[in-house]
């Protein structure tokens, strides 16, 4: 089995796994192609510029330091035996694993949550929405799939909507929202886009993005259906 491959290491974060302390492990290669995605540079499979065993020395380092290492990419799920593995391994230290995941990998996500505590899952738009903002044609149902996979298993998570306005309006907002009340999700995570690589012919403006946040009614109405609503803004 070929080893992990990382891309992109953060040491310290306190955002990335709600509650904890953790570090941040980039792994390389992502089967979509978001326009807003942050991290384009790790979307190819290539070999990681991280020695995992390297990695795994200095998390041993870090114990009693840090409480988590979250998984996220790229897609990390989409090295499959060899991230798992790794996961096994950090775990085996003594953290809290955490992964961050679009979902296109509902059977490994199903391999893996016995070794995984907390998930942050991305619902990204409308089905209908789906292809054109990522370049796949199975992606959104992929995605519900792994929902339902993470909901089985009982374990805490966050769904996290961005709201990128060339893709998702309000009314999709909101639906959004309904389908997750109506399976039984308890926190979600509302995060504004932001522009990375717009270019000039897809370039939004502050208002366009900023109108998911300054509606109160529509805020009021999506607070009320869940345990928790995080508005990043």
């Amino acid at each position: 089995m070929k080893s992990v491959q990382i891309g992109g290491l953060v040491s310290f974060t306190t955002i990335d796994y709600p509650g904890k302390l953790a570090a941040v492990l980039f792994l390389v290669g992502c089967p979509l192609r978001c326009a807003y995605c942050s991290n384009p540079h790790l979307l190819t499979p290539h070999d990681g510029e991280y020695d995992p065993e390297r990695v795994l020395d200095w998390l041993q380092s870090r114990v009693g330091k840090l409480e988590a290492v979250v998984f996220s990419g790229g897609e990390a799920l989409m090295q499959g035996d060899a991230a798992i593995e790794y996961m096994r391994r950090v775990r085996e230290i003594g953290f809290k694993i955490g992964l961050h995941t679009n979902g296109f990998y509902p059977d490994t996500l199903r391999r893996a949550a016995d070794l995984i505590d907390w998930i942050g899952l991305d619902f990204k738009a409308m089905r209908e929405k789906y292809p054109d903002l990522t370049g796949q044609h199975i992606a959104y149902d992929n995605m519900i799939k792994s929902l339902d996979v993470w909901l089985a298993t009982g374990k805490d998570f966050e769904v996290r909507i961005t709201c990128d306005p060339r893709f998702i309006d309000k009314s999709d907002l909101i639906k959004i929202a309904e389908i997750l009340n109506e399976r039984g999700v308890s926190n979600i995570a509302i995060q504004k886009y932001i522009p990375h690589f717009e270019d000039v012919t897809h370039k939004t403006d502050s208002a366009s993005r900023e109108q998911f946040f300054n509606d109160g009614a529509m805020r009021e109405k999506i607070n009320s259906m869940f345990q928790s609503v995080t508005w990043r803004e």
